[in-house]
């Protein structure tokens, strides 16, 4: 199990992604729409866990074929993690499916999140990103609930997670009402 620790911001997170995605492209080809940096370590001054959060957004998630390329190309697919959690959605709705892939052994640390275009949690990290990247006062703010909690629960991930995971769900219902107020729209800045 891996400690929980918090890194201050990194400009080279812009870069790996890039790297990263690039491979990913490569393996995967047309049978992604999108490859989006997603996470903390996509939000510019925001101190995160060193990893990089990937987001492959495929047009239906049942029928998907990049995940048998990507595991033929060694990354690893973990069959248990099939949802996200959202407060107020049942885990099983179909708006929180996605499918979970790890970095190859041996390369940078990375989590590989495929979900499909148009459900809620398709759109909730982008918008979480962009919101953050937006509003300097709530990204200062997650950033302080991360590390108090990393520094209290460092090794019990289930305590830091139960913890924060509702804390971003509160941000998310804030960047809902940014996004009306600002009409924000998915860029088309991914690879």
């Amino acid at each position: 199990m891996r400690l929980i620790s918090i890194a201050e911001y990194r400009s080279l997170w812009k870069e790996e992604f890039e790297l990263l995605a690039a491979e990913i492209r490569g393996v995967v080809g047309k049978r992604v729409i999108r490859i989006d940096h997603i996470g903390s370590t996509a939000i510019p001054g925001l101190a995160a866990k060193d990893v990089i959060d990937i987001q492959l957004t495929v047009a239906e998630l049942d029928s998907e074929s990049a995940t048998p390329a990507l595991t033929s190309a060694g990354y690893r697919l973990n069959p248990e993690n099939r949802h996200d959690l959202l407060t107020g959605l049942d885990p099983e709705s179909p708006e929180l499916q996605k499918k979970f892939v790890r970095e190859p052994t041996g390369i940078r640390h990375a989590h590989i999140h495929i979900r499909q275009e148009g459900r809620i949690n398709q759109a909730y990290p982008l918008l979480f990103r962009d919101y953050l990247r937006a509003d300097p006062v709530a990204s200062e703010a997650y950033c302080s609930v991360k590390k108090e909690l990393a520094s209290r629960f460092g090794e019990d991930p289930n305590a830091y997670y139960a913890i924060k995971d509702p804390y971003m769900d509160t941000i998310y219902q804030a960047a809902k009402l940014w996004a009306q107020v600002n009409q924000w729209k998915v860029d088309n800045e991914f690879m």
